[in-house]
């Protein structure tokens, strides 16, 4: 026993370096766009409430990385970026972990964690300072705990399963699924006697610990603001969310796309092995309640990421790929039970590779093509093809170029109006790199500290004390009143605004 608790052990370590190896290798080195510059920019001031509503806090994410930026080891920003490669490592060789003590092979397990290392949204996020990889590692340790419980039913797992789902739901609100699934699975246990009402008290209570960081931003805004209502609302959807977290309605547009994400993900044969697992769940001998919760994971986050109507949703079917790649593992495992055993590992292990090929090839073939991604294109040093159809992002430096360039060229004490796409590295360049402190950033998220209030009332008077910049003259990322009432001039890389010829 103690042989083969090291043998695992060594494993999970070879997993874990082995990701860790090509995830610091991808993991990009400075400034980024969007969300994830957003994410910089917070961690950089300590902040683990954030500006979009509680359900965009992640608050324990930013503990981890505001702890990362501290360690005095090269470049911050690098660090921070670093927090996402870790968390995917740790992801991954927990995948391993839960296949292998499934399944109890090898071979499986380790497909279904290449197929989840290489998965493009997941090595994406790997890639760049994201929640979402910190999440995965934690979802997936609660389903080895849960695999756990129904092997050797002793409540000791369920006990850390109650933690590991409070962690969780300080990461990102993402876990109140799966711990729907637990409250049923728990209900049963209770019913068939098989779990006490003491035991489920500590599971509980355990989970109201693991979660207290986010329990601290509730009430905290409660006792502020008095609305308890509001405040239970933006814990659950954020500020603006609501209606794209309940949408149930589907495009075909929004039905393209979303199965377009699914084969991006996987560009393998492989895939087709999760129809054979997920067939092989009612024929392979699990606990049912195990059986139960995975069926119910799977379709629920199916569900959820497929009628979901954010820009980003893309990221949302990660849970989702999660599963698929247990399943195909399952294939695997029950393949391996028909055909030799060596050529089904030279297959499959090929064929598990095999994304890294197309990853580096889609960016050609779009542009030959002349495949639009729906990304906007006016975003300077960004090629779309190539940055969002290859996932790694080691060397790119596009946003620090960008933001560097942009504070240059502008005049002393000008205004530079930026969209939520860019705001993140020209706030960094300016705080973190000491860049051109004159210059007041603003957009509609945030601004440069002393910024001046920036409106139809104040544009006027602004313009005439000195000049104003956008990074993008287009409806949706630059404001109406600008556009309805002045012109634009090149500038470099910005548009400079100026009185408008036209007549009025």
């Amino acid at each position: 026993m103690a042989d083969t608790k090291s043998k695992l052990a060594r494993h999970y370590a070879a997993v874990v370096c082995g990701a860790l190896a090509l995830y610091f290798i991808s993991c990009a080195p400075g400034a980024l766009w969007q969300d994830s510059g957003l994410i910089q920019y917070r961690i950089w001031h300590n902040d683990i409430e954030g500006f979009l509503g509680l359900a965009l806090s992640h608050p324990l994410f930013y503990i981890i990385a505001i702890g990362a930026k501290y360690v005095p080891l090269g470049e911050s920003i690098h660090r921070v970026n670093l927090v996402s490669a870790i968390a995917a490592a740790a992801a991954v060789a927990n995948m391993f972990l839960f296949v292998r003590l499934w399944l109890g092979r090898i071979l499986p397990a380790a497909v279904a964690a290449i197929t989840l290392a290489l998965a493009h949204t997941f090595w994406r996020h790997a890639s760049v300072i994201e929640t979402y990889t910190l999440w995965t590692a934690l979802y997936i340790g609660e389903l080895i705990m849960l695999l756990q419980y129904t092997r050797t039913e002793s409540v000791r797992w369920l006990y850390w399963l109650g933690l590991l789902s409070g962690l969780s739901i300080a990461v990102h609100m993402l876990a109140s699924m799966p711990l729907s699934c637990y409250v049923v699975f728990f209900v049963f246990l209770l019913a068939k006697k098989e779990l006490r009402v003491t035991d489920l008290a500590i599971i509980i209570l355990l989970c109201i610990v693991g979660a207290l960081p986010y329990e601290y931003l509730i009430i905290k805004n409660m006792i502020q603001t008095g609305d308890v209502a509001g405040t239970l609302a933006s814990a659950a959807f954020g500020d603006r969310w609501q209606g794209a977290v309940l949408n149930t309605s589907l495009s075909m547009k929004i039905v393209k796309e979303n199965l377009l994400y699914i084969l991006l993900n996987f560009p393998t044969p492989n895939v087709l092995l999760f129809l054979t697992g997920l067939s092989a769940l009612f024929r392979v001998s699990l606990h049912r309640g195990l059986r139960n919760v995975l069926l119910a994971l799977t379709g629920l986050f199916f569900l959820f990421a497929f009628r979901y109507t954010v820009p980003d949703r893309y990221a949302f079917f990660l849970p989702f790929y999660c599963m698929v790649s247990i399943l195909i593992g399952l294939g695997v495992y029950l393949l391996g039970e028909q055909v030799n055993r060596r050529v089904l590992a030279f297959g499959v292990l090929t064929f598990s590779l095999l994304p890294v090929g197309v990853y580096a090839a889609a960016p050609v073939l779009a542009e030959k093509m002349h495949l639009k991604i729906g990304t906007r294109d006016d975003i300077p040093y960004r090629d779309n093809n190539e940055y969002f159809l290859r996932p790694w992002k080691r060397g790119y430096t596009g946003a620090d170029r960008f933001a560097a360039e942009a504070l240059g060229l502008v005049d002393r004490n000008a205004i530079i109006y930026a969209d939520i796409t860019t705001v993140g590295p020209l706030l960094l360049a300016q705080q973190v790199g000491g860049k051109r402190p004159d210059v007041k950033i603003i957009s509609g998220t945030l601004n440069s500290e002393g910024a001046p209030r920036f409106d139809e009332h104040t544009i006027a008077q602004l313009l005439t004390d000195r000049s104003i910049y956008v990074v993008s003259p287009r409806p949706g990322y630059c404001p109406a009143f600008i556009l309805e009432n002045y012109d634009f001039i090149r500038a470099g890389i910005l548009w400079r605004v100026i009185e408008s010829k036209r007549v009025k």
